[in-house]
Formats: structure tokens, sequence, C-alpha cells
């Protein structure tokens, strides 16, 4: 399925059933009134988060919704069936905004959590409801008030504890794949990760916890080199980050040249998400070398706490998700 995270539609409530004229004619009933109905309330548009959808994908081609209208009321004062509610289904974690005003219109953060984002026009007054001691036999009734049309806006955002950013073959998908059940595609090459991998940790030290596997960025991301910053979305609402580095390709002339990079990408897209908490781990020290520029690397980062893992081999592992789960226990200040 194609990630897509963001998308345009056009919602519509019903509009409202029309009001009956009718009198009531009836055998021995000769002063029969007016008899006729209302007509039925229009459907509402219901927005409601399942964790059954993941993307907007659904959403990628059919742009325009609308709810049932609501029908005419009918004679002996029956009053028409109100229409169906138009009920869409959205993965928790997406932002809904009037795409006119940019205001937001719901926050769905948790599966389950609903809104209706268009009411469906009332139904008209039938003629019986107009008859009085001055007008015995009105002629008329009201139209169905008419729908409610919004252009809305939808913008997911992941919902993870924890993001892993780093540049691309920093081994981020091969991390995920070994502390979770996520299983994204993994490859020796740039932009192997094209969308983000979202999964569940489980540890003996707490709760279980969310983590994403954000795709690479690189030099200029903030401008849209390769994959852009688009993606950065989804760690916005993550407590912690992973700046994930691969050991092996360290630089010993400039060794804090890819942790900079990131730190300035993430600076340039947010300043709140260049301040989040980052848990700086160099990987792949399996590789030949790693273990040399990873020193150098520890060396220049002074103050900076650094783990040292090897994704491939699990080496680390239990001590990097040991941390993770310190921090994320820490109460937000």
């Amino acid at each position: 399925m194609k990630f897509i995270d963001e998308a345009v539609i056009t919602v519509e409530s019903g509009d409202g059933g029309r009001g009956c004229v009718s009198f009531r004619r009836e055998r021995f009933v000769p002063r029969g009134g007016p008899d006729g109905g209302d007509g039925g309330k229009g459907g509402d548009v219901v927005l409601i988060a399942t964790s059954g959808k993941r993307t907007l994908y659904q959403f990628r081609y059919k742009k325009y919704f609308k709810a049932k209208n609501g029908a005419c009321g009918l004679g002996k004062c029956k009053t028409g069936k109100c229409g169906d509610d138009l009920i869409l289904e959205i993965p928790p974690g997406t932002i809904v905004s009037d795409e006119t005003t940019g205001q937001i219109v719901k926050d769905f953060i948790k599966p389950g959590e609903r809104a209706s984002i268009a009411n469906g026009g009332r139904g008209g007054q039938g003629n019986a409801r107009f008859k009085s001691s001055t007008n015995r036999s009105p002629r008329f009734a009201q139209k169905g008030e008419p729908c409610q049309s919004l252009t809305l806006k939808l913008e997911l955002k992941l919902i993870a504890d924890v993001g892993i950013i780093g540049l691309p073959n920093a081994g981020k998908s091969t991390l995920i794949t070994t502390i979770s059940s996520a299983h994204p595609k993994i490859g020796n090459y740039p932009f192997t990760t094209l969308t983000p991998s979202l999964g569940m940790v489980h540890t003996d030290w707490g709760e279980p916890f969310a983590v994403a596997d954000i795709p690479g960025l690189i030099k200029g991301a903030h401008k849209g080199v390769g994959l852009g910053i688009k993606f950065l979305r989804h760690i916005e609402r993550t407590r912690i980050l992973i700046h994930l580095i691969d050991a092996s390709s360290i630089d010993s002339n400039d060794p804090l040249c890819a942790y900079n990079i990131i730190n300035k990408e993430l600076a340039m897209y947010s300043k709140g998400l260049a301040e989040k908490i980052q848990i700086v781990v160099l990987n792949k020290l399996d590789m030949p070398g790693a273990i040399d520029t990873a020193k150098i690397f520890q060396s220049a980062a002074k103050e900076k706490k650094v783990t040292l893992i090897s994704a491939l081999t699990g080496k680390g592992i239990d001590d990097l998700k040991s941390q993770i789960v310190q921090l994320l226990d820490k109460p937000d200040e």
C-alpha cells in the first residue's frame, strides 16, 4: 500500500427534506384539515479514528464525499426518513483542518475518537405545523435546510514515543527490525526507506513503546534535496529521538560532520524538533575499523553520552532499550 500522509477532500452533509403540503381526506370526516408531515434531517459527516487505518490512501483518488439527504415529509403527519450519516474512517494521528482558513477542526490522537464535521440540514416543517385559528388550511410548507460543505485538509502525523533519525544507510531500518516487530525494506543503498515505518518495542523493564523509522535526511533536505523533510512531521509528536550514525563512515578529520548535518536540518524545520531529547547512537560496530572511528567521535563529542551498538549482531541493543525506557518513564517537565 502506498504511504499517503496528506489529502485534501470536500465533504457535504445531507440536505434537509422538504415539508409536505397535504390535507386529510377521509370518508365521514367532512372537515379534514392539513396533515402534511415534516421533512427528515440530512445526514451528518462524521470522522472517526480507527486503528484499522494506517494511511490516508483511501483519499488518494476519491476527493468528494456527501451524506444522504433527508426524505420529504408525507401525508398523515408522517415525518420523512432522516438521511444516513456518512462515516469516514481515518488513522489515529490525523490532524483535520479547514483548507480555506487553516483552522484546526480536530486532532485525532487516540483510536475511537470521533467528531461530527458537517451537520445535516434540518428538515422543513409540513403544513400541519402552520394550522392556526386564523389559517385553518395552510397551503405551504418549509423547504429543508441546505447542507454544509467544507474543504478539509488531512495531515497524518504518526504517533510514536521514539523517532529514529540519521543519514541514509545509517542502519535505521535494521535497528527497528531488531528491536521491534516492524519489517521495513532493508538495502545497502541510499534512500532504501522511502516511507516511515512504525513498530512496537516490548521490554522487561516497563510498558511497550512505539518507535518510528524516518527516511534518511541529507544536507540541504530543508530545501527539498533528496527526500526533503516532508517526513519529519512524523516525529513532531515523539518524546525522544535516536540519532543514529554509521560508525564505519565517520570522517576522522571531521568526526561530528554527520551529527551536525542532521541537527542543522532539524533546526531549519522546527525549533521544537531540534530541542527534543536525543540519544546519540553509533551503529555498525561490526564493520572493520568502526571501533577506532567511534573512539574518535566520542573524543570529539566530549560531554555528550554516546551509545555504541551493532544493530546487525544485537550488540548494545539491550543497553539502548534500557536508556529509552528510563527516559520515557521520566515525567515531562
